[in-house]
């Protein structure tokens, strides 16, 4: 009896680890199949909505002199939860000191177009399929790297490129005697929302900033390196293409008087809409099941 009982005890352990492997194989396959089902999938579509940025005019406010901005988008969804992105956006920021009436003595203005290539990483909060019945919304974060690019101006000069024609040694560039790179690497994250309207077609509203490594979109920083107060406002020949004039509209600063915030550096962002359609990339979906024209799951 004794061995009968070892015997059944070994028949029963072997039995119980293969049916623990077949589960753990139908578990995988079933995984499997529903990542081929679900995440095969790309979508590619349009944007547009706007642009704002946030530096040493306009520290902190919000849409502030938002401008139009638009840019095409394409996704591929890996699965119900996670999409990578690729975006290429542009645009235009503004300040104003008029406006922000943060620094009400400098009178400082600018322009600049935006654009800039981006790869995100999204992870949507609910599970998200387009034409589905069920998982049709959801709020999502992004977050990922980019490259930029901008030109701050004023009535169309552009203050990086300023040179004092009348010094022998041109030694003034631009208006705070500084060169600098007019693109740049920024950090893009934010939030928004999904909402499938048919089967292939996806609508989304985002809003996103972008930190950035800079503190020249707005061509502020630093100190004013001239005496402006020595300076003849009343000459006609003095004219925005000046560097004189640019850094210093009030003519009132002496070198070496703050000008800008070189601790903080300049932000970037993007709000709006996008539409997107989306496309099975190796055309496998033919067991999605249609009801009404929507996805049971």
């Amino acid at each position: 009896m004794h061995v009968d009982s070892l015997i059944f005890k070994k028949k029963c352990n072997f039995a119980g680890s293969n049916f623990m492997k077949k589960t753990a194989v139908l578990i995988t396959v079933i995984l499997l199949f529903q990542a081929k089902i679900y995440s095969q999938t790309m979508e590619v579509g349009l944007f547009g909505g706007g642009s704002y940025y946030l530096g040493d005019i306009n520290p902190g406010m919000h849409f502030q002199q938002i401008k139009p901005a638009v840019g095409v988008i394409a996704r591929y969804n890996h699965d119900t939860r996670w999409s990578l992105r690729l975006s290429a956006l542009t645009g235009k920021v503004a300040g104003s000191d008029f406006i922000s009436k943060k620094v009400l003595d400098r009178n400082l203005i600018f322009e600049s177009p935006i654009s800039e290539i981006a790869t995100v990483v999204e992870f949507n909060f609910f599970p998200y399929v387009n034409g589905s019945a069920y998982n049709y919304f959801t709020p999502y974060i992004f977050g990922g790297a980019s490259m930029f690019w901008f030109n701050p101006q004023v009535d169309g000069v552009k203050l990086a490129e300023l040179v004092d024609d009348t010094d022998p040694l041109r030694t003034y560039y631009g208006t705070e005697n500084v060169i600098y790179n007019r693109h740049g690497i920024a950090i893009p994250f934010g939030i928004g929302v999904k909402y499938s309207v048919s089967q292939n077609i996806g609508l989304g509203f985002e809003w996103g900033m972008r930190k950035t490594f800079t503190d020249y979109i707005d061509d502020i920083s630093t100190n004013y390196y001239i005496n402006t107060s020595e300076f003849d406002p009343s000459n006609p020949s003095h004219q925005y293409s000046d560097p004189k004039l640019v850094t210093d509209p009030t003519f009132e600063r002496i070198a070496g008087e703050q000008r800008g915030n070189s601790k903080t550096m300049d932000w970037f962002n993007f709000v709006g809409i996008s539409i997107t359609v989306e496309f099975d990339i190796f055309n496998k979906t033919t067991c999605v099941d249609f009801t009404d024209g929507y996805r049971k799951y």
